[in-house]
């Protein structure tokens, strides 16, 4: 039996987590991107308020992750995780066509940023249902003592998406394309990309196999599944995800989609080396994902996020206070390093805390909506309130704010139970 399971396993996995690369390619292009495309659609005014500007359709678009998280969550436990997947990463695709192909500010005025928001606000929607449904996607196809260390895959793949766009945005620097003409047009390349690679996750996400756990609960009633309703009745899960989300994502997006921008507003590099510098520290933060998710497989997941818990309450200060202050590259690089170690006590582990708190016919809603709702208001925020801050003078006030939202996650982490021992995928069968 074992031989016939695996190899569905894999590939479920496997197609399940390219098709996440894909999606979270499109979502952080955008991000990597900003530095170029800010000054086509916002002309006006210094860096740090083009900057200012961009960031905040970047906020707008964490605004639909509520809504993408309720209708694909929906979707995902009344007629499938596969189905609900493939249509995140259509809409997806359709929202980096549109930045493809948007012309600049200066020659249809005030409707390029008009554009440039409508399609941030569909890549929200997308984005807001592909993390509750390819989490539990991902977790109720990996077997009960690997679910860590399977799970631990969305982020991989999340960070992949990261990467690849750094990965391109250096090649578009440093080999295709000069300095201007990468300000005048290449910025676009990302966007058309990805509206390619999404036809690839379309099509590996149309051959996936459905979840047991699925399969399973079809006999019950359509008014179980995927309705509010029955999320209701799980309040303490509910608490539960958006506490222990809070800290995690504020932390996550400030020292990946954030960071880039640090480095050059703040710590004076140049684009480029801001570039490599992210990029090398993303990979190595994207292979710690499978190390911390098996290690939570052996000692349980809430050793994990206390650590993350309580590192990240005490060392988030200095660490962020001495990166604003160095000039040297090494150094930047070993404290942007330390800091995504810290993190990677939250982000391994996350998808399958959420998905072990929630039962089969409302899982997919119940990670993917109080998340996002967590994550709209605090991680789609983050670089736009360090941004202000800085723009007022004030940048170390968005560190011990970082401080604060750690600290109130910590006290979730201390007084829940370890999920993988409660967990609730074991009563899918």
């Amino acid at each position: 039996m074992k031989a016939t399971i695996e190899p569905r396993r894999l590939k479920a996995i496997f197609g399940g987590s390219v098709g996440n690369l894909v999606e979270w390619y499109d979502w952080y292009a955008y991000s990597a991107f900003a530095i170029y495309f800010s000054s086509a659609f916002f002309p006006e005014g210094n860096d740090t308020a083009k900057l200012l500007n961009t960031a905040g359709i970047f906020a707008l678009g964490f605004l639909m992750r509520p809504l993408g998280g309720y209708l694909f969550g929906r979707i995902a436990d009344r007629v499938g995780r596969k189905q609900s997947m493939t249509l995140s990463v259509l809409l997806m695709s359709l929202g980096s066509l549109l930045i493809a192909l948007t012309p600049t500010f200066a020659i249809i005025g005030i409707f390029a940023p008009i554009l440039l928001l409508t399609a941030r606000l569909l890549q929200g929607l997308s984005v807001g249902g592909e993390y509750g449904v390819s989490a539990t996607y991902l977790t109720e196809m990996a077997t009960k003592n690997r679910r860590g260390f399977y799970s631990s895959f969305q982020y991989v793949t999340l960070i992949g998406g990261q990467l690849l766009a750094l990965a391109l945005q250096l090649l578009l620097q440093k080999v295709l394309l000069s300095e201007q003409q990468l300000q005048e047009w290449g910025w676009r390349i990302p966007f058309v990309v990805g509206a390619i690679l999404s036809i690839v996750a379309l099509y590996l996400r149309k051959n996936l196999d459905e979840t047991s756990a699925f399969e399973n609960q079809k006999a019950k009633g359509a008014e179980k599944k995927g309705t509010l309703k029955e999320l209701l009745k799980h309040p303490r899960a509910l608490i539960t995800v958006v506490g222990l989300t809070l800290g995690g994502t504020l932390a996550f997006y400030t020292y990946t989609t954030y960071m880039q921008k640090f480095l050059v507003n703040t710590v004076k590099m140049t684009k480029e080396e801001s570039t490599l510098l992210s990029f090398l520290s993303l990979f190595l933060f994207a292979c710690l994902q499978p190390v911390f998710g098996a290690l939570s497989d052996k000692i349980g997941r809430r050793p994990l996020l206390i650590g993350f818990g309580v590192l990240g309450t005490i060392c988030t200060v200095p660490l962020l206070t001495a990166l604003s202050q160095t000039s040297s590259q090494w150094t930047a690089f070993l404290l942007l390093m330390a800091s995504l170690i810290i993190v990677s006590g939250y982000t391994s582990i996350n998808a399958v805390v959420k998905a072990e708190l929630f039962p089969a016919e409302v899982r997919a809603l119940g990670v993917g909506l109080p998340y996002a709702l967590t994550v709209a208001i605090f991680g789609g925020t983050a670089e736009y309130i360090a941004l202000w801050l800085k723009d007022r003078g004030h940048e170390p006030y968005y560190y011990w704010y970082i401080t604060f939202c750690i600290f109130s996650s910590l006290l979730v982490y201390v007084f829940m139970k370890d999920t993988k021992a409660t967990s609730k995928l074991n009563e899918d069968a």
